[in-house]
C-alpha cells in the first residue's frame, strides 16, 4: 500500500467499547483502521463513522489486510475478552507483523498474563502494552482514563493519540505512564476492586435513605444531584441521580425498582482481594463488596430465608426505627458518611507520596474526626433496622481498628504460640518467646485448689 494511505494506529475488537475507542481515536484526526473476525462488526463500524463524522476510519476483513494497513512501528489495540481471546488474537495478529511493531491490550485482564505475553512477543522483537481503560462505553467515546504500561518506547510511539483521545481535566489528560511490566492491568484491576467498593457503598446509602428514610426515588435523583454538585462529585453520584430519573417503558412506575437484585461481575473486584491477600494488606470495604456481589447471586436461597425466618417469629424492625426518624438529619448524615474527596486524596498524597494511609494525613484526619459521628449514627441506625450495610461496617471496623494503638491481637498471638509454639514478642524486650501455657496453667490451677 502506497505509505500516505496508512492508518497511523488499528484497533482489533469491535464489540462496543472497542467501536467506541476508534471512533473517539478517529474524531480526534487518527486515521485508523478496524478488524475484527465477525465481519458484521467491521461493518457496522464503517457505517457509525460515516453517521457520526465522518472519520478516517477503514475496515480490514482479515488479520493479514489489517495489520498491513498501518504505517511502520505499527501500533495495534486489541479489546476482546480477557483470557484465551487475547491469546488468539495475539496469533492471529504477530504472524504478519514485524520487529517494532507494538501490541496494546485495552481489555480488563489480569496483570501476570500481561507480564506473560510480554515476554512471548519479545522473542519476535514485538513491543507490547497492557492497559487500563475506564470510563465504559460513554468514556472510550469521548474521552477515557487510561493506564499504560509495560514497553516505555511503545507507550512513546502512540503518546499522542493518547493524550488526545483521554479525558481532558484541569490538570491535563487522564493517561500517564504507569510503569513497566503488567503495572498498567494491576493500577486499572485496583481502580476496579475500588469501584466495586463505591458502588456497594452507594447503594447501602440508597438502602438506607428508601427503607429507613422513606424516600422516594424522585427524591433520591434529587438528593444524589445534589451530592454531585458538591464534595460528592463523581461519575458514580452522577449517573446513580440520572437512574432514579428513568421511568420504566414496559409498566408504570420506575425501571430501578423492576431490575433483579443479582449483581453481575467479571472478576477485576475478585483478583484485588486475591492480590490484596497476597501482599498482606487490608481491604475489607472491597473484600465485603464482593461477598455482597456473591450473596446477591443467591436470590431463590434469600427468599427461602426470609420466608422461613419470618414464619421463625423474625420481625421486620424498619417500620418502628422509619417512625422516628428524622429525615433531614438522615440525608445529612448519610452524605457525611458516604463522602469520597477524590480531589484530597490527590493532594493527600502529593503533599506525601509515602504516606503510609490517608487516616494519617492531618487534613483527613481532621474530616474523619468530624464526620464519624454522623458514620456511626447511620451504621446504628441500620443495624438497628435490620438493614444490612456491610461496605459501611467493614469500613467503620477498619478506621476503627487502624486509629488503635493497641489490639486484641496479643491474645491472638498467645493463642497461637500455645496450640502452634509460633512464639510471640513482647511490649518490653526484643526477641522472640515460646511459653509452655498449658503446663503453667494447670501448674497455677493447681496451686489455687490446693
Amino acid at each position: 500500500m502506497d505509505a500516505s494511505s496508512l492508518s497511523r494506529i488499528g484497533l482489533a475488537g469491535l464489540a462496543v467499547m472497542g467501536q467506541n475507542l476508534a471512533l473517539n481515536i478517529a474524531e480526534k484526526g487518527f486515521p485508523i483502521s478496524v478488524y475484527n473476525r465477525t465481519a458484521s462488526k467491521v461493518d457496522e463500524t464503517l457505517s457509525r463513522a460515516q453517521s457520526e463524522g465522518p472519520f478516517s476510519l477503514t475496515g480490514q476483513y482479515s488479520p493479514r489486510d489489517f495489520v498491513l494497513s498501518i504505517q511502520r512501528p505499527r501500533s495495534i489495540i486489541i479489546l476482546v475478552k480477557a483470557g484465551n481471546p487475547v491469546d488468539q488474537t495475539i496469533s492471529a495478529l504477530t504472524e504478519f507483523m514485524e520487529p517494532g511493531d507494538t501490541i496494546i491490550d485495552g481489555g480488563n485482564e489480569w496483570y501476570q498474563n500481561t507480564e506473560r505475553r510480554i515476554q512471548q512477543v519479545a522473542d519476535k522483537g514485538i513491543l507490547y502494552l497492557g492497559m487500563g481503560v475506564s470510563g465504559g462505553e460513554e468514556g472510550a467515546r469521548n474521552g477515557p482514563s487510561l493506564m499504560p504500561g509495560g514497553s516505555f518506547e511503545a507507550y512513546k510511539n502512540i503518546e499522542s493519540v493518547l493524550k488526545s483521545v483521554a479525558a481532558q481535566v484541569d490538570d491535563g489528560p487522564c493517561v500517564t505512564y504507569i510503569g513497566e511490566g503488567g503495572s498498567g492491568n494491576f493500577v486499572k484491576m485496583v481502580h476496579n476492586g475500588i469501584e466495586y467498593g463505591d458502588m456497594q457503598l452507594i447503594s447501602e446509602a440508597y438502602d438506607v435513605l428508601k427503607n429507613v428514610g422513606g424516600l422516594s426515588n424522585s427524591e433520591l435523583a434529587e438528593i444524589f444531584g445534589e451530592w454531585n454538585r458538591g464534595e460528592l462529585e463523581s461519575f458514580l453520584v452522577e449517573i446513580t441521580s440520572d437512574i432514579f430519573k428513568v421511568k420504566d417503558s414496559l409498566v408504570d412506575g420506575d425501571l430501578v425498582d423492576k431490575i433483579l437484585d443479582k449483581t453481575g461481575m467479571k472478576g477485576t473486584g475478585k483478583w484485588t482481594v486475591q492480590q490484596a491477600a497476597e501482599l498482606s494488606v487490608a481491604a475489607p470495604t472491597i473484600a465485603a463488596s464482593l461477598d455482597c456481589r456473591y450473596l446477591s447471586g443467591l436470590k431463590e436461597e434469600r427468599e427461602s430465608a426470609a420466608e422461613i425466618l419470618k414464619e421463625a417469629g423474625l420481625e421486620e424492625e424498619v417500620g418502628s426505627v422509619k417512625s422516628g426518624v428524622d429525615k433531614k438529619r438522615l440525608i445529612d448524615d448519610v452524605r457525611k458518611a458516604l463522602a469520597v474527596f477524590l480531589d484530597r486524596i490527590k493532594k493527600a498524597y502529593q503533599r506525601n507520596p509515602n504516606l503510609a494511609s490517608l487516616v494519617v494525613d492531618p487534613e483527613f484526619a481532621r474530616e474523619m474526626v468530624q464526620r464519624q459521628a454522623a458514620w456511626r449514627r447511620v451504621v446504628g441506625l441500620a443495624i438497628s433496622a435490620g438493614i444490612s450495610t456491610p461496605g459501611m461496617c467493614a469500613s467503620l471496623a477498619y478506621f476503627d481498628t487502624y486509629r488503635r494503638a493497641r489490639l486484641p491481637a496479643n491474645l491472638v498471638q498467645a493463642q497461637r504460640d500455645l496450640f502452634g509454639a509460633h512464639t510471640y514478642e513482647r511490649t518490653d524486650r526484643p526477641g522472640a518467646f515460646h511459653t509452655e501455657w498449658t503446663k503453667l496453667a494447670r501448674k497455677s490451677s493447681a496451686g489455687t485448689f490446693s
